[in-house]
């Protein structure tokens, strides 16, 4: 069976593209996708777009047609998911985490546990953090009974790149269930400011500036670290990633990254504000972590339901891809202060079907 996909749908970016590769490969459906960032200042695939799918093909054995830098259509023919070691490198600043993203949802179905070495991009901007992935979707991503771990070997920021991780996953015979939609009480915060071929004070202020507007908004037990390093041939760069503890299994969190044009302290700020906004809505899930559940919840097997501070334009895209391939409907209940609650009864995946 091989589906269709119109990648100018929705937000008509990278998520379609990657998305659709991970449903192919975990659903074994082949899928055609045409008009890919049609809508782009630089239509088709860049270099970023496609290692992810030479990632996601890696690991299914499948077969691809049109995986060439500007090409604006991709055929991608999946086989059997096969666990193990591998190593792709981006060689560019392009996100490694989301080449986590999508081959995370294959490997979970491989049979057995793999272990991904990445190089590239770890903390750039329009994609999660490093330490986004590692504090905030891997230990939430629990609740669906999945294991995973991420290692930072050495960050890498734009424009150098330069970085390295590893990803690690142990397999899963169906993903479990959710139900998560309030959150409950803030425990503590915590968080990690980092910059790397800057001064140390660097991520010092930022830690500063964020735990002042903590303790405005009423926060008290906070604790984030500070990391500071050179690493050689890699460019300059900072950034600071917070996580709220709400006592449950799912956690919340918010980030900023340096730029020029900022201060340090506009960098805590920022990344503190956010994580206010997202605690407010009072829903389980952070509008990030949001875009990531929608697909585990449509295969998982059993009835889901999660409560989001905001549907962003990647998990609407999500949600659509998720109907077409899984075949699964669901039900997108809208709440207070932007925040959506999501309800779909699973298709069910099992290892055996990929």
């Amino acid at each position: 069976m091989s589906l269709e996909i119109d990648g100018s749908h929705g937000e008509g970016g990278g998520q379609i593209l990657r998305g659709a590769v991970s449903l192919s490969c975990i659903t074994g459906k082949g899928v055609k996708i045409s008009n890919i960032r049609s809508r782009r200042p630089k239509p088709g695939l860049q270099p970023q777009h496609l290692v992810s799918i030479e990632a996601a093909a890696s690991v299914s054995g499948a077969e691809v047609a049109g995986l060439e830098v500007g090409s604006t259509e991709v055929i991608f023919k999946p086989k059997a998911i096969r666990s193990g070691r591998y190593s792709f490198d981006i060689k560019t600043a392009g996100s490694t985490t989301l080449v986590v993203q999508t081959l995370l949802p294959i490997l979970v179905f491989g049979g057995g546990p793999s272990e991904v070495a990445i190089a590239g991009g770890t903390d750039v901007p329009w994609s999660p953090p490093a330490d986004y992935v590692r504090h905030v979707m891997l230990p939430s991503l629990r609740a669906f009974g999945i294991e995973a771990s991420l290692d930072l070997m050495r960050r890498g920021h734009y424009p150098r790149g330069g970085g390295s991780m590893v990803l690690r996953v142990k397999n899963v015979d169906a993903v479990a269930p959710v139900k998560a939609v309030e959150r409950g009480q803030v425990q503590a915060v915590r968080g990690i400011s980092h910059c790397s071929n800057l001064p140390e004070h660097v991520a010092r202020r930022q830690a500063e500036s964020a735990i002042n507007v903590l303790r405005e908004g009423g926060f008290k037990d906070l604790r984030i670290a500070e990391e500071a390093g050179q690493a050689a041939g890699a460019g300059p760069g900072s950034g600071i990633v917070l996580w709220a503890d709400t006592g449950g299994e799912i956690v919340l969190g918010a980030d900023s990254m340096g730029a020029r044009e900022k201060t340090a302290e506009d960098v805590g700020r920022e990344a503190a504000a956010k994580l206010m906004a997202e605690l407010h809505t009072g829903m389980a899930m952070d509008r990030h972590l949001g875009d990531v559940a929608v697909a585990y919840i449509g295969m998982a097997k059993g009835t889901s339901e999660l409560g989001v501070s905001s549907l962003t334009l990647h998990a609407e895209s999500m949600v659509w891809l998720s109907e077409i391939f899984l075949g699964v409907k669901y039900e997108v209940i809208k709440v207070s202060r932007g925040a959506s609650i999501l309800k779909v009864d699973g298709a069910g995946i099992k290892r055996s079907s990929a």
